[in-house]
């Protein structure tokens, strides 16, 4: 599964409860819509989406369920109730945060990672990390793919660029990284390729058509 995605496009078919497009239905549709320009792999957010994609592609699939329990920062498959979820549904990988921010049953990161993989040891993890520290350490604590998903999401990344901090991570670790997160051009997604990006995950500025109608209404206000 994995060589299937291996130096291609993975798209984030992806709407919240308070955005236009959110319907599993809808979102079954996007990944139909991405499948067909070409898109080798689709991340999708709640078992529910993925039943619906399941019906639309065959492509591999990252599967999360983001959850939000009260003010913990943490809300990408932040407990192993949501891992158990996703296992039962049955996806090729399953995205956690694995910042090393504190989660909301308490239990470390490193401990998180390490349940998982003893409960699940033949489910492929990739840990959704924010610099290159993170990114040793969910290695060292099991994961099988680091994602540059959350670089500028978190505290001590905010105003990071992207993909100077993909540059670090690759550096740093010896297993698959996966960019994703603001990269949201065509040339970006092939710098991060040329980097060493083992894959590329693009999410808003395909599925998400009010922000990008705000990418060009933001220019028009700018003249």
């Amino acid at each position: 599964m994995m060589n299937n995605i291996n130096g291609k496009l993975v798209v984030s078919c992806q709407a919240l409860e308070d955005e236009p497009l959110h319907s599993s239905f809808i979102m079954g549709r996007m990944a139909r819509a991405a499948a067909q320009g070409g898109a080798a792999g689709i991340r999708a957010n709640s078992v529910a989406d993925i039943r619906e994609i399941k019906k639309e592609v065959s492509l591999p699939l990252i599967g999360i369920i983001k959850k939000n329990y009260g003010e913990c920062p943490v809300f990408i498959t932040p407990t192993m109730k949501e891992v158990d979820e996703l296992v039962e549904e049955g996806v090729d990988i399953i995205a956690v945060d694995a910042t090393k921010r504190e989660r909301p049953d308490g239990v470390s990161t490193e401990e998180f990672i390490r349940n998982i993989k003893k409960k699940y040891p033949s489910q492929l993890i990739m840990g959704d990390i924010s610099c290159a520290e993170e990114a040793v350490m969910a290695e060292k604590a099991g994961v099988d793919i680091v994602g540059s998903t959350l670089v500028g999401y978190t505290e001590n990344t905010k105003g990071n660029i992207p993909l100077e901090e993909l540059d670090k991570i690759l550096r740093v670790a010896d297993i698959p990284v996966i960019a994703e997160g603001n990269i949201d051009t065509p040339k970006k997604v092939k710098k991060a390729l040329d980097m060493g990006a083992y894959s590329v995950v693009v999410g808003s500025i395909i599925t998400r058509p009010q922000l990008i109608t705000k990418k060009f209404v933001d220019a028009i206000e700018e003249r």
